[in-house]
């Protein structure tokens, strides 16, 4: 049978060591460990799977984790998202871009996975179980070009930058707090006969921060991966990044020394690494594809780099303000619809931001649903509207959302039935983790015939998934678009 995650893991690029004008054969490298020992929980992947989910750590970055014109991207999301789909387990998301934080976080059982770059290193080891090397990589100096490049030629250019790692003697290299950057440095410095001046970032800083002071001018000198830096160059070709620093390196996540089930379960997909079409999309998409790498570097819409979701977000504020809903909630159920995309039609009818039908929109006086203000205004009296009907009897706010974005979505009649059908089993028809499960059950002839069910056949699945996707995108869009 196709294993769905040992493709996805498979796009996971190899990226061996090109020609270069000064090659690093660096000595038995300085290492650095991040963190002080922790005894590790026992907690592998067999408690991750009955308690239901499991906890990654990842870098909030241009290529790690971030949004773009309210889509959630990130080479490393989308495969642990190919994990959640895989194994069935939810994968719950937490910011850390502290590596002492992330492995203390590890030991301590807060959370299950450090889904980074991690360079794989003899004292990591100790503390640490890493999967298969999934990439292998340079590190390279991060240096700003002369202010006046445009106007030189070539050669001129290349008089003006660090070619020679011996040049690096008595020079300042800022770098990630208690990263294997520092190791290979020292290391360095040994190889070369000098003092290499390495200033260590303070917690917290990640890496993308240290390019961004090189391209500000706050100081002259980071190192960063070979991918990392790369597209950085994309966003800022004032950067040079062609000088290595070390050797290649191999690269993993991390899981608790004593998780082997995990481990395991991780690394069976890194061996069996496939050079397919959907390796090469996914490699392309956040390390190759340069013109998509401007184009989100200069976007407001970027989670990165700038404030907005879409082009709608204050007609979205005002309306989650009608409705009393937090913008984010809104925002997340306006991409679930259309994307934020207004012209947006589906094949049943439907148009607009809130992808309204014609009757509905007609009722609540949308003229034009393609016209975002109209859409929005309409779509929110209609959640207005549901609300009011849900509230007489889903005392709960929270548990109220779930009912009026279902409804929204199936219909109230068969959120209805569902309610029926979970009082009639037994269940709490307050609490949406009950209903969901009869709503569920209404493509089931069994059950959509049962004399409780009024409307018959529903598709329960899609109501079911709507809510979940809105909510978690929801979670995302808190945590990566503050107010």
């Amino acid at each position: 049978m196709r294993n769905t995650l040992f493709i996805l893991i498979s796009t996971i690029f190899l990226l061996v060591a090109c020609g270069q004008k000064e090659e690093v054969t660096a000595p038995e490298e300085v290492e650095v460990i991040e963190a002080e020992p922790i005894a590790p929980i026992d907690f592998d992947f067999d408690k991750i799977k009955e308690r239901g989910y499991l906890t990654a750590a990842v870098d909030y970055s241009s290529t790690s984790y971030f949004i773009y014109k309210g889509e959630l991207l990130g080479f490393e999301y989308e495969l642990l998202k190919s994990l959640e789909n895989y194994y069935g387990v939810k994968v719950n998301i937490v910011v850390q871009s502290s590596i002492t934080a992330a492995f203390e976080q590890l030991n301590k059982g807060e959370i299950d996975l450090i889904a980074s770059p991690l360079t794989i290193t003899k004292k990591r080891k100790e503390k640490v179980a890493f999967t298969e090397s999934y990439v292998t990589l340079r590190q390279m100096l991060v240096q700003r070009k002369p202010d006046n490049w445009r106007n030189m030629k070539l050669h001129e250019i290349e008089k003006k930058l660090i070619r020679n790692q011996v040049d690096l003697i008595d020079k300042d290299i800022h770098v990630l707090n208690a990263s294997s950057y520092i190791g290979a440095l020292a290391a360095l410095s040994t190889q070369i006969g000098g003092d290499i001046n390495i200033v260590e970032a303070e917690p917290g800083i990640d890496t993308e921060e240290l390019i961004q002071g090189v391209v500000n001018g706050e100081f002259a000198l980071t190192v960063a991966d070979e991918n990392m830096a790369r597209v950085n160059h994309a966003y800022h070709p004032n950067l040079d990044v062609e000088t290595p620093i070390s050797f290649p390196r191999r690269i993993a996540w991390a899981v608790r020394i004593n998780a082997t089930q995990l481990r395991d379960t991780l690394s069976w997909g890194f061996r069996n690494l496939n050079h397919t079409a959907r390796f090469n999309n996914l490699y392309n998409k956040y390390f190759k594809s340069t013109r998509k790498a401007r184009e989100m570097a200069k976007s407001e819409y970027t989670s990165f780099s700038g404030t907005m979701l879409s082009p709608y977000d204050d007609l979205i504020k005002e309306n989650a303000a009608r409705v009393g809903w937090d913008w984010h909630l809104l925002a997340s159920m306006v991409y679930q619809e259309s994307k934020f995309e207004p012209a947006s039609k589906s094949w049943v009818g439907a148009q607009g931001l809130l992808q309204m039908m014609p009757a509905t929109a007609k009722e609540y006086g949308v003229t034009d649903r393609s016209n975002p203000a109209q859409s929005l205004k309409g779509g929110t009296d209609y959640l207005i509207w549901l609300e009011k009907y849900w509230r007489k009897s889903i005392p709960d706010p929270d548990e109220l959302g779930k009912f009026v974005m279902s409804s929204y979505n199936v219909g109230l009649g068969h959120v209805i039935d569902a309610r029926a059908l979970t009082r009639k089993f037994g269940g709490d028809d307050e609490k949406w983790v009950d209903v969901r499960v009869n709503l569920l059950k209404l493509s089931n002839k069994q059950y959509y015939q049962d004399p409780v069910v009024k409307l018959g056949y529903a598709r329960g699945s899609e109501p079911v998934n709507y809510v979940d996707e809105i909510l978690d995108r929801y979670e995302r869009y808190k945590q990566l678009v503050p107010d």
